[in-house]
């Protein structure tokens, strides 16, 4: 397969990955990871996923020297050069190929969940990619086929404006009743007050002029009683000179 000319791009780096011998398919159900021997991988390295032009490489080498162990060249995912198992998401069968065009499947597996799901992440985001490149380069070539662009409504279809913050300037406008029969505030944050009903006057302070009468007067001391005090007189006596001289008078 001819590779495209343009720049190299990594897309993908992963430090650690596993290659398994496979066992043949049996059938056409896919394969199953749990038929390899999952605790003796074959070998252990680095894996990159390099991006020149539209094809996409993945690159199996060793962790200190970098020595190329094996790769795949793709040029379209999902395809048969990488294959996704039926058991796992952690498991993928690749196709790999050397320059003398023989190839081989091996089994690539990843320690963590994240991983693969990075590297299936990275060849669908490249494969997007290509795609949408070769549909501009079309439309370009044919102006005329492109669809027109259409920014009209389509049936049912509505649009929701939010305003919010609106300010109007002062006396520019009229006031809107708001819900319940009441008036929005006044602009320029004026508060209106409630009327205010007449302070009270407490009872002790009504007319002080009429009730203030100076210091208080002596109190009056008891007049003298000057009809004496009476008194029973003793028996078979007779009123004496004396009562006679004093102005009362005997019935």
């Amino acid at each position: 397969m001819a590779e495209d000319s343009g720049y190299e791009s990594v897309i993908c780096v992963k430090p650690e990955v596993h290659v398994y011998r496979i066992p043949p398919r049996a059938s056409n159900r896919g394969y199953r990871a749990a038929d390899w021997k999952l605790d003796e991988p074959a070998w252990t390295g680095r894996m990159k996923i390099i991006s020149k032009g539209k094809v996409a490489f993945i690159k199996l080498e060793d962790k200190n020297s970098g020595e190329l162990f094996a790769q795949a060249q793709m040029d379209q995912y999902p395809g048969c050069v990488v294959e996704a198992v039926t058991d796992s998401s952690r498991y993928f069968v690749m196709q790999i190929q050397d320059d003398s065009g023989r190839h081989a499947f091996i089994g690539l597996g990843f320690a963590d969940r994240g991983d693969s799901f990075d590297f299936n992440v990275a060849l669908q985001d490249h494969f997007k990619w290509v795609k949408q490149e070769s549909e501009l380069a079309k439309q370009e070539a044919n102006p005329s086929v492109a669809p027109p662009l259409d920014l009209g409504f389509k049936d049912g279809q509505t649009i929701k404006i939010s305003i919010g913050n609106v300010k109007t300037k002062a006396g520019g406008g009229k006031s809107r009743a708001m819900p319940g029969g009441l008036l929005p505030p006044p602009p320029g944050g004026a508060k209106i007050g409630s009327p205010q009903s007449p302070p009270l006057t407490p009872p002790n302070t009504v007319m002080p002029s009429l009730l203030d009468l100076g210091p208080g007067a002596p109190a009056a001391q008891p007049t003298p009683d000057i009809w004496g005090d009476f008194t029973s007189a003793p028996a078979g006596s007779s009123p004496s000179n004396d009562t006679q001289q004093s102005g009362w008078v005997q019935f």
